[in-house]
């Protein structure tokens, strides 16, 4: 049985491509908020709050709504990745290289 937990700062964007939470009021989703508390460099929530200029419980919040739905954060950046590589957006533009020595 799971628990639906309650939110203040995090709301639910119905028109959005995205099925997680955003902060309110923000163009910024909870996902990416968490993502930059954890990897190579993670940052404390504080410090990540410092950096959106939100609140401290916003960033606390979207970690434990990342952690709780990790596998619809996985889904959503496997459908993103593919939606990308079908574009051919997946790699960086090629920048032709001019190699003659017109002078």
């Amino acid at each position: 049985m799971s628990t639906r937990v309650q939110y203040q700062h995090l709301e639910a964007r119905p028109r959005s491509n995205y099925r997680q939470l955003w902060l309110k009021g923000w163009h910024i989703r909870a996902e990416v908020l968490y993502r930059s508390t954890v990897g190579p460099e993670p940052r404390s929530p504080e410090e990540v709050a410092q950096d959106y200029d939100v609140p401290v419980e916003a960033v606390q919040e979207a970690i434990d709504y990342a952690i709780r739905n990790q596998n619809l954060l996985d889904a959503e950046r496997a459908r993103e990745e593919a939606r990308l590589k079908q574009l051919g957006l997946h790699k960086p533009p090629f920048i032709p290289t001019d190699n003659s020595t017109d002078a």
